[in-house]
């Protein structure tokens, strides 16, 4: 066996990281696409469980299960409130509503932060075009900037 018969040539080695090359280039937006799809999708299950549990609070509130006072909305007055449970004032053993186990952090927002969970808040008395926060909680948005994949900005989904 002479040395020209063995190994690759080196056309042959470049075309076929050419066409590595050409394959990874394709496969990298796609990746990409995939890796956001599955964040969005994390936002979306965040959000339902938080306003879930802002309405359940809600509903124990106007059922009587919360103390009232004259002044309250009937909503939570932070998300913590939601996690540490409130007094339900209809036992006498002092038990506790709780709506969540922990408030979810806002995937889509890279620092995760311990303030309610990277979380906008908007209060009861603020419109839905400028939130603001309060002396509640009514909703919750994305601090996130941009736009998700179905062309909606994350602060108004």
């Amino acid at each position: 066996m002479n040395a020209s018969q063995r190994g690759f040539t080196l056309i042959e080695v470049v075309v076929t990281m050419a066409l590595i090359g050409l394959l990874a280039g394709m496969a990298a937006p796609l990746t990409e696409t995939v890796v956001r799809r599955g964040k969005e999708q994390d936002l979306r299950t965040s959000l339902y469980q938080i306003r879930d549990a802002i309405d359940a609070y809600k509903r124990a509130f106007d059922a009587g299960y919360i103390e009232k006072s004259l002044n309250s909305s009937g909503y939570p007055p932070n998300l913590q409130v939601l996690v540490d449970g409130v007094r339900d004032v209809r036992s006498a053993k002092g038990a506790k509503f709780y709506f969540l186990r922990r408030v979810p952090h806002d995937p889509l927002m890279s620092v995760k932060r311990d303030d309610e969970g990277g979380w906008g808040l908007r209060s009861y008395d603020s419109s839905a075009q400028s939130p603001r926060e309060g002396e509640d909680v009514f909703d919750v948005y994305s601090k996130a900037r941009g736009k998700g994949l179905n062309g909606i900005a994350y602060r108004e989904w």
